[in-house]
């Protein structure tokens, strides 16, 4: 089977991750089996494709159109159109979006994919109207696609029968029904993690000292993390609140590891607007910076406390098994496909959403209380053992190109029936 991922950019995010994860998982499982990927932009994720042993091209997208979304601007998102293109700056972005659909059509009839398997919206949107009639596209849902109203008329009209939806949640697959109705079939496959990759090594925090530019922790220092993108809702200023209130006699540090990875605009928190945030606080000295990490193993596991505080529902929150399968103590917002994720005071300490008050009281929990840290640490690395282990991937994913292949051929092998049939009736009746 020869299978083609689409991926509007070249950064590493959450979903990325995912891509990865499912590439190495079935390319290992599937070792005679074909697949390649396209990316929209150049970055380290195609290094770490052509790392695993794949092909990576690249179709570099239109700038407008990279640029372009309606999860953080309301405004940039109305300007997607129907009709084959997709018009960010009028006709001359119309002109670009519809001669890289051009291009598209070439590249993946050179592929000659078996199927398509798209991440992200763009990309779900141009993989469904490039691909050949005669081939399936799977659309991997990492967004909720009802907060998204441009987008989601979109895909309902881009959806067919050819088209099939994966969510990475119940509530991710719960929403896309919602929105697409009976125009694709919806199934939810969890994301996984590399346990082996995950597992707590000993990792020393005081680099996240030097990282961050400060001086070294003392010694039994408790080091508080919120992991996460610059995305505006992955709640960056709900941490600020949160730590405000908690004392600066307790023994802690806290940490924010990440960066910006996006180009649409209004997508993003700026780090200026977050330092003048701490500084308002009175924050200084007791919170760091410490950027964008190619290995978020390293940098989770250097904490005791990671934090996932999104201030909208999380279609999965990665972050949330991550810090699990390192044995560390974890936060998180019950929201959205997160709550799906953990059970409150047993494998995580859940919070409700948007309560800075609340995030600020379980995280002060955990700074005091040794024991508590320690049990819920346990208790999630045997849930992300038993519930997020990569390697269940394989068969799942597998099994589903398999499933979705067969009912290719089968819909293929009945056209050609009804063709024959067609062709005989017209020679009885000659």
């Amino acid at each position: 089977m020869k299978i083609l991922f689409l991926n509007p950019v070249g950064t590493i995010g959450g979903a990325e991750m995912c891509l990865l994860d499912v590439l190495a998982t079935v390319g290992s499982a599937r070792p005679n089996w074909q697949l390649s990927v396209v990316l929209g932009d150049d970055g380290p994720l195609r290094e770490a494709v052509e790392a695993l042993g794949f092909s990576c091209a690249l179709l570099l997208l239109p700038r407008g159109l990279a640029r372009m979304g309606d999860s953080g601007s309301r405004e940039t998102g109305s300007r997607w159109s129907r009709g084959g293109v997709l018009a960010a700056r009028g006709s001359v972005a119309a002109l670009a979006t519809a001669a890289y659909l051009s291009r598209l059509r070439r590249l993946i009839r050179a592929e000659t994919p078996d199927l398509i398997q798209t991440n992200g919206m763009k990309a779900h949107v141009l993989g469904a109207w490039a691909a050949p009639r005669a081939v399936p596209v799977v659309w991997h849902l990492h967004d909720y696609l009802g907060s998204r109203p441009v987008m989601a008329r979109l895909l309902r009209n881009s959806a067919g029968r050819r088209v099939n939806a994966v969510a990475v949640s119940q509530s991710v697959a719960a929403d896309a029904l919602r929105t697409l109705g009976d125009r694709a079939s919806v199934q939810t496959i969890y994301n996984a993690v590399d346990l082996e990759r995950f597992a707590f090594k000993g990792e020393d925090g005081a680099w996240l000292d030097a990282a961050a530019g400060m001086p070294p922790a003392a010694p039994g220092t408790i080091r508080v993390g919120l992991v996460a993108t610059f995305a505006v809702w992955k709640g960056h200023h709900l941490f600020l609140d949160a730590i405000a209130r908690i004392s600066d006699k307790l023994p802690c540090r806290f940490y924010i590891i990440g960066g910006p990875i996006y180009r649409s605009r209004g997508s993003q928190v700026e780090r200026d607007e977050l330092e003048e945030r701490v500084n308002v606080l009175g924050l200084g000295g007791r919170i760091g910076f410490v950027g964008h990490q190619a290995d978020p193993a390293r940098a989770i596991g250097a904490l005791d406390v990671v934090v996932h505080a999104s201030t909208r529902p999380e279609p999965f929150g990665r972050v949330i098994v991550e810090g699990m399968a390192c044995g560390r103590a974890v936060v998180a917002i019950q929201d959205g496909g997160a709550a799906e994720l953990f059970v409150n005071e047993v494998t995580a300490l859940g919070c409700p959403p948007r309560d800075a008050e609340s995030l600020g009281q379980a995280i002060r929990r955990l700074v005091v209380d040794p024991d508590l840290r320690r049990r819920l640490g346990l208790a999630g690395l045997e849930s992300a053992r038993q519930r997020f282990d990569r390697h269940r991937l394989a068969e799942q994913w597998s099994r589903l190109y398999e499933s979705i292949g067969m009912d290719q051929r089968a819909e293929a092998a009945n056209a050609l029936g009804q063709a024959n049939q067609a062709r005989g009736n017209e020679r009885s009746e000659a």
